[in-house]
């Protein structure tokens, strides 16, 4: 057994210690929010926070994430940063297909939290690690801007 603090809430799974977290939390938790893109960690899909930092939990094994807390698109509307860049998103319109945007949402929180007034360097590099196929990079800019102004 491996016990987690996922969303504030200690969950123990029994599963395999390498089994990548993004699994653990889709198949075992039913937390569906995080979604598999590439399974490489370059498309950012998959993005959840261990301890605030935003990581690809695509590749990351369960076992190595010991008692760090995790979050997810699930429960980040329950920070300040989250509940600030979720309602960005809606103002604005951001989401197209949606398929990217719980990781983009991570990815924007985690840069708030880090850079509270961010910069259009700040978003480039907080950003870069998250494709979205449809293109709405400039709607994710202004959201990201109108957070960081609420």
């Amino acid at each position: 057994m491996i016990t987690l603090t996922v969303n504030g809430e200690r969950r123990e799974v029994d599963v395999p210690p390498d089994m990548p977290l993004l699994w653990v939390l889709r198949d075992v938790l039913g937390l569906t929010g995080s979604k598999f893109g590439c399974g490489i960690a370059l498309c950012g899909a998959c993005t959840v926070h261990l301890d605030g930092k935003p990581v690809r939990s695509c590749l990351l094994a369960v076992n190595t994430v010991g008692a760090r807390a995790i979050t997810t698109i699930e429960g980040i509307g329950a920070t300040q940063s989250g509940k600030k860049i979720q309602q960005a998103w809606l103002d604005l319109e951001v989401i197209q297909c949606g398929y990217c945007q719980s990781g983009q949402i991570m990815s924007a929180a985690a840069l708030l939290e880090a850079i509270p007034h961010p910069g259009d360097t700040d978003i480039d590099a907080a950003m870069a690690g998250n494709i979205c196929r449809c293109g709405t990079y400039v709607r994710i800019r202004q959201a990201i801007k109108r957070a960081a102004e609420a």
